[in-house]
């Protein structure tokens, strides 16, 4: 008997009509936008009428540093959903739009697996509302203004060599990593080194992730630097008078995206940063949503705890006044075993020597959530048949000498009853009193902010910064920015700033090239080791794999 693939999965479930899990939710009609039969847009209206319901729980769901082998992030999250609501619990799930680029890349799709899966899986890869594409309208707008204002006599004196705005496309295209616009005569332009992010990347992609509501979208927007005078004076998008038409252009995509799971239950889709990159969490408007519609609200933060979960709690929960109630942290035992240096091929054998070496990677995690945050937490073991008792025992055993349960997550198989267990354990974690406390202060200097996340959260020895970031960390401080929140740009794939080591290194430094103020997100982007903003794609991308026949139907999504 063959596996079905996740998108046959998908395409064979009988979803109910979008209206009927608005209904579910608690959304009345008049804030309901469709979009065909299955996905919908909610008006952040609603916001204001639920305003008086007090929140529900905040559940995050992250994961241990993320290997070839798997973890299944997305996974849990939809299948401890659907076991919770299996429960009898009011519950909803709050997750990322997935980005193009490592659709068609490495990655392949990111609305769960198996089972455990958010649908129409295929237009949630793939388009979905549009909202990735206004957002690089918005930005490449942003872009055309402020080279056209430099082509038309540059009244505000714009320095062509320090635009620090970038024009974005959702793919992965390092062709256009460093490219040279403005060539071909005196109309076409005038010359200047460019590049381009993916649109993950775009501050604009933050500003709507963080965004309160349109005014805070605009003001956010206006806030924008786009580049700096021949006296080294920041310009602003408000002074290109951009804000308002790139608000035009976001204003669908500022509401959040209503779907379901296999199982039913109400997802809200909104938002998509990478965590490496970028901040890498879902909207503070669909999160904020969930809450006020539901007991129990699930989302989660991209990659390892390192990157994804320590952003949403020391960014998005710091702007938007948010506290988690407990935490989920997802890992495998063949991803732990890769970990300890077990071959890609031998992670089916079972070997307790590798398991042991790749274990402080979990650990380390685990310790993090729950002794620099204070958060309750969970290990949740997305279990592979070829786990082994003895396997699943040892994870058990070093998790508990950490005063952590484990709980098996089988979602992928048997969605939400695979998700009970786990589902349990998570209901009796929110009950248990949280003493949520942020990384850093507020007011620490920003060298000493990232030099904090580095010892804290990553456990470097200490961070060194080139002579452009320590100069550029100087100028921030002189402009104003020094209370803002730090988003470091980091390999997904180790603790340090070099991809090679994995598990739980020590005795490293984490090297910074350069700064970067966000000020419409209102962060400072930390460029450390290598990390860049336009991924470019493997040498079998999974585009290749992608097809679809003469009845419309799509294959090769996974």
């Amino acid at each position: 008997m063959s596996i079905k693939s996740d998108i046959q999965i998908a395409q064979e479930a009988e979803l109910l009509p979008i209206g009927r899990i608005a209904e579910t939710a608690g959304i009345g009609e008049r804030y309901l936008e469709t979009y065909g039969k299955y996905k919908a847009k909610i008006h952040y209206d609603i916001l204001e009428e639920k305003k008086d319901r007090p929140n529900g729980r905040l559940i995050l769901v992250t994961a241990i540093t993320p290997t070839p082998a798997g973890e299944g992030k997305t996974t849990t999250t939809v299948g401890l959903a659907d076991g919770m609501k299996r429960l009898g619990k009011d519950v909803l799930v709050a997750l990322r739009e997935p980005s193009l680029g490592p659709v068609f890349g490495l990655k392949g799709g990111a609305a769960g697996g198996g089972r455990a899966q958010v649908v129409p899986m295929e237009e949630i890869n793939l388009h979905f509302t549009g909202d990735i594409h206004a957002i690089s309208a918005a930005n490449n707008l942003l872009a055309a203004m402020l080279d056209n204002h430099i082509y038309q006599g540059n009244k505000l004196d714009l320095d062509v060599r320090r635009i620090t705005w970038r024009r974005c496309v959702d793919m992965n295209d390092r062709q256009l990593r460093s490219i040279v616009t403005g060539l071909g005569g005196r109309t076409k332009g005038v010359p200047r080194e460019d590049s381009f992010d993916i649109t993950a990347a775009s501050e604009i992609m933050a500003i709507l992730c963080l965004a309160s509501d349109m005014a805070d979208l605009k003001t956010r927007l206006g806030r924008i630097i786009v580049g700096y005078t021949t006296d080294n004076e920041p310009v602003t998008a408000s002074q290109l008078h951009a804000q308002g038409a790139m608000a035009a252009l976001l204003a669908d995509a500022l509401k959040p995206n209503l779907v379901q799971t296999l199982e039913h239950t109400p997802a809200f889709i909104h938002g998509g940063p990478f965590a490496n990159i970028a901040h890498g969490c879902n909207s503070i408007m669909a999160t904020k949503m969930a809450l006020k519609l539901s007991d129990y609200t699930i989302t989660e933060a991209g990659f390892g705890a390192d990157l994804g979960a320590e952003k949403f709690l020391d960014i998005k929960c710091r702007m938007a006044g948010l506290a988690p109630d407990a935490c989920v942290i997802v890992a495998t035992v063949r991803a732990l075993k890769h970990h300890g240096g077990a071959a890609r091929e031998m992670l089916d054998e079972e070997d307790l020597d590798a398991l042991k070496r790749g274990l402080p990677n979990l650990l380390r995690h685990v310790e993090n959530i729950t002794q620099v945050y204070g958060l309750p937490a969970v290990v949740a073991v997305n279990r592979f048949p070829a786990d082994t008792e003895a396997e699943l025992a040892l994870i058990e055993e070093e998790c508990r000498k950490l005063g952590v349960n484990v709980a098996l997550s089988e979602v992928w198989g048997k969605g939400g009853e695979g998700g009970i267990a786990l589902a349990r354990e998570v209901v009796r974690l929110c009950e248990t009193p949280s003493r949520f406390t942020f990384c850093y202060d507020d007011d620490l200097p920003i060298v000493e902010k990232i030099r904090t996340v580095a010892k804290r959260i990553y456990r470097a020895d200490d961070v060194i910064l080139s002579p452009a970031a320590e100069k550029k960390a100087y100028q921030l401080e002189n402009l104003g920015f020094g209370r803002l929140p730090v988003c470091v740009a980091k390999t997904q794939y180790s603790f340090s700033d070099n991809p090679k080591l994995a598990g739980a290194p020590d005795h490293f430094t984490i090297t910074v090239q350069n700064l970067k103020v966000s000020a419409g997100a209102g962060f400072i982007v930390v460029l450390t080791g290598d990390i860049m903003t336009m991924p470019g794609l493997p040498p079998v991308p999974a585009a290749e794999r992608i097809d679809i026949d003469e009845r419309g139907r799509i294959s090769g999504l996974f």
